[in-house]
């Protein structure tokens, strides 16, 4: 798979972003045309949303014109151009394929931390890991499948293999095991392939499994841990937009797909969902974030718990 975001060199570049009914339309006045390093107006904004509409399926809503300008002035100084005209210019040109990745990893959110919603991960340990051992009863070599789709900077990911090795003891040796874990911004699979994280980004991990997995190590002068060995072994991680085509087969015993699915419009969401059942064994497991439901999106899944759900 490339590490550069699929699809981008076959992009039309849209002068609009499609609207979605559900979006707020307001916007303060004041984002546009106000005095400040670089001039921006709505067309930019327009222009901009439209691209990562088209290309991450992600719909951005009139209000986050401030956050655009914020994020995208940063690549402006690193690029030493004058004004938005010069940066719609450039996306637009034939130059532009180049620059479509430092926008989308500009653009897309990466919040994430060991262990969030810890429901999720305690779950996992006493359902869903259980029923695969069930699963697999009598098997020579049993297999397992997890993946992380929207894996941010990687605590998502490491965090499952951490209740994986827990959860399976030294029986884990004889397994197929193998967590998949990816994300549409390059410079976050990056990160998440390297496995080493500030001492700031590490407080969810209890102190004991902390000292049994990760390995102290330094990050930029400062302290920092490593994800062990025993971990990085289960864990893949691949550059992948959910909305283009996806090279694995499956199936899965278990999905997190958490706090992304609110980036994406109705259709967006639907076509995901759709393919998530597919990828998943029937009885399969599909985790989703706090404020994510299926409600109204699809009816291929029954629900488990809270935001979990469960493949008919």
């Amino acid at each position: 798979m490339p590490d550069d975001v699929p699809g981008a060199a076959m992009i039309d570049r849209p002068s609009a972003l499609p609207t979605d009914p559900a979006m707020p339309q307001h916007t303060a006045a004041a984002v546009y045309g106000c005095a400040r390093e670089f001039h921006f107006e709505r067309h930019h904004f327009e222009l901009i949303a439209g691209l990562l509409y088209q290309l991450a399926g992600i719909a951005l809503a009139p209000h986050k014109a401030e956050m655009v300008y914020a994020r995208l002035a940063r690549r402006l100084r690193e690029l030493r151009l004058p004004d938005f005209d010069a940066y719609c210019a450039l996306l637009q040109g034939e130059d532009g394929t180049d620059e479509i990745g430092f926008l989308v990893n500009a653009l897309t959110t990466n919040l994430t931390s060991f262990y969030r919603e810890s429901h999720h991960f305690d779950f996992l340990a006493s359902t869903v890991l259980p029923e695969v051992r069930t699963l697999n009863a009598g098997r020579p070599k049993p297999r397992l499948r997890l993946w992380s789709a929207g894996c941010s900077s990687g605590p998502e990911p490491y965090s499952m293999a951490m209740v994986l090795v827990a959860v399976m003891g030294a029986d884990l040796r004889r397994w197929d095991a193998r967590i998949l874990a990816t994300d549409i911004d390059t410079h976050m699979v990056d990160t998440a392939r390297r496995g080493i994280y500030p001492l700031s980004g590490i407080t969810g991990i209890p102190p004991a499994i902390r000292q049994r997995f990760t390995v102290d190590t330094r990050l930029g002068g400062e302290p920092a841990v490593a994800m062990g060995d025993e971990l990085k072994r289960l864990v893949t991680v691949k550059p992948l937009n959910l909305l283009e085509h996806w090279p694995m087969s499956g199936p899965f015993d278990a999905i997190f797909c958490r706090n992304v699915l609110i980036y994406f419009d109705r259709p967006g969401r639907m076509q995901v969902i759709e393919n998530f059942a597919r990828m998943l064994r029937p009885g399969g497991y599909l985790f989703l974030g706090h404020s994510e439901s299926l409600y109204g999106v699809s009816n291929l899944f029954r629900q488990a718990g809270p935001t979990i759900y469960r493949r008919g």
